[in-house]
């Protein structure tokens, strides 16, 4: 083989394996991890219906490479969340969906503590470089104004200290609406997880861009 038909096999072969790693960085899959509460966990739901499950499922329909890890535990007030969030969100992991808060509001836990824990494990996440989109929660209004005044307003003001998208409301679109909760009246059922799922999915895919945009 003379000189120049070797040097162009090996541009050839540079670029086509050039090709082939750019392409591998294209189909790389995502992993993210839901972290919540009941809300996240799917309380009284199949696995399949959960919202992680259903999000997935989603993306996936939509063409996106995502595989997103169920961490919710029912019954998880933030700071049961602050105490493992290190070891339930895995090195490795893209992303995290932070959903937490709806437990504290129910036992009238001070909002000022809420926040100091939510504000902890952005901090956490933030030092590990791992990208957060958080998902907030209103107080029933059973805990009065009052409460509610104070308790509102923690997820912007999070989200504007860290920089990251904010769902406002995780529950929009099920609270009090007809056939959407299991028989307690208060977690979705698998119709009303289905209805999440699509009205966050705009932000969600917005945030796999910003992901697949700082992984590149």
């Amino acid at each position: 083989m003379s000189f120049k038909a070797s040097l162009l096999h090996f541009i050839v072969m540079v670029a086509l394996f050039a090709g082939s790693g750019s392409a591998n960085a294209q189909e790389k899959v995502i992993n993210l991890v839901g972290f919540g509460d009941s809300l996240m966990a799917g309380y009284q739901l199949a696995p399949s219906e959960s919202y992680t499950a259903q999000l997935e499922a989603a993306l996936k329909a939509k063409g996106h490479k995502v595989v997103i890890t169920n961490a919710g535990v029912s019954g998880d007030t933030t700071s049961a969340g602050l105490s493992r969030i290190d070891w339930s969100v895995p090195d490795g992991t893209d992303g995290v969906i932070l959903e937490l808060g709806a437990n504290d509001a129910l036992r009238g836990i001070a909002p000022e503590q809420s926040e100091k824990n939510l504000d902890a494990m952005l901090a956490r996440l933030k030092e590990r470089g791992i990208p957060v989109l958080l998902a907030g929660i209103l107080a029933p209004p059973n805990m009065g104004g009052d409460y509610a005044e104070k308790f509102n307003p923690i997820y912007k003001r999070l989200a504007d200290k860290y920089a990251v998208p904010l769902y406002p409301f995780f529950l929009d679109g099920v609270t009090t609406v007809p056939g959407m909760q299991i028989e307690d009246g208060m977690h979705p059922n698998a119709k009303g997880i289905a209805v999440m799922v699509e009205r966050t999915l705009p932000m969600v895919e917005a945030f796999l861009g910003e992901i697949g945009s700082a992984t590149k």
